[in-house]
């Protein structure tokens, strides 16, 4: 185990690729904060972050469920309290909550462009900005914004939800680069293709065929947060990318949705 007794917040996590990540994370030795809305069985969406800790905890690790709107200053402000008072330590943060939604600017509505804002770059900013204190003050952190590289040539169509996850990028940047001396790296990490989730089911994006599970995402992440700051701090990577860096990875069929298959990559080609 690579990250034993550091702890993790994971945000997002009740389901889908937060929930995954926040498992890799456990396997790894970490303790998790999972953080998400959904605290109560939903009539629509699987998943709770009570449920997840309890997987975090057959894991054998300690989890801790906190029913969190990132999108709110004292939410977050409750979050960063909560992981101390139980753990005493943040080493680790994972911006994974996210909204999304596709359309030609004129027509997204003005409450749709609030969402989209507010759920991706202003939660990983409250996120971030509430955790690197403390993280100052044991000289080690890593923060990861689930976001793509920072590219304008593919906007058209999207631009309010790539404006918001580019954002999460740029956080990015700007923390490896005040935070360096400080022993805190922070990176974005980005699906080369689809991934099996809630919201690509939701909005018709593909079949399973077209689809990884969120497993590559949770396995790249894991490898981020256990590489030395040097490596990752600053950058933007691709799922398959960082696998191939930091682990070594030479295929990825095994994340396939559908055996067989070799999924597009929709994800990559959408900011590229």
């Amino acid at each position: 185990m690579r990250l034993i007794g550091q702890v993790a917040i994971v945000t997002g996590s009740s389901r889908g690729v937060g929930k995954a990540v926040a498992l890799a994370l456990a396997r790894e030795g970490c303790d998790v904060v999972v953080a998400a809305k959904t605290d109560q069985p939903h009539a629509r969406l699987p998943g709770t972050i009570h449920e997840t800790a309890d997987a975090v905890r057959k894991l054998g690790r300690r989890a801790l469920a906190v029913k969190c709107n990132v999108r709110e200053f004292e939410d977050v402000e409750r979050l960063r309290k909560a992981a101390l008072e139980e753990f005493g330590r943040i080493d680790i943060l994972i911006n994974n909550a996210g909204a999304i939604h596709f359309a030609p600017l004129a027509e997204w509505p003005a409450g749709k462009f609030d969402l989209v804002m507010e759920v991706n770059v202003r939660a990983a900013f409250l996120c971030s900005r509430a955790v690197i204190p403390h993280m100052r003050e044991r000289r080690h952190g890593r923060i990861v914004m689930m976001s793509p590289p920072v590219n304008v040539s593919k906007v058209a169509g999207k631009a309010p939800y790539l404006v918001s996850k580019m954002g999460m990028t740029m956080l990015a940047h700007a923390i490896a680069a005040e935070e360096a001396e400080n022993g805190i790296a922070a990176s974005a990490l980005w699906p080369v293709t689809m991934i099996e989730s809630e919201a690509t089911r939701f909005f018709g994006l593909g079949s399973p065929a077209e689809w990884r599970t969120p497993q590559i995402l949770a396995d790249a992440t894991v490898e981020i947060c256990c590489a030395p700051a040097e490596r990752i701090a600053g950058r933007a990577l691709y799922d398959e990318e960082a696998l191939r860096e930091l682990r070594s990875a030479t295929e990825f069929s095994s994340y396939s949705v559908v055996p067989g298959t070799t999924p597009a990559p929709v994800c990559r080609q959408m900011v590229e």
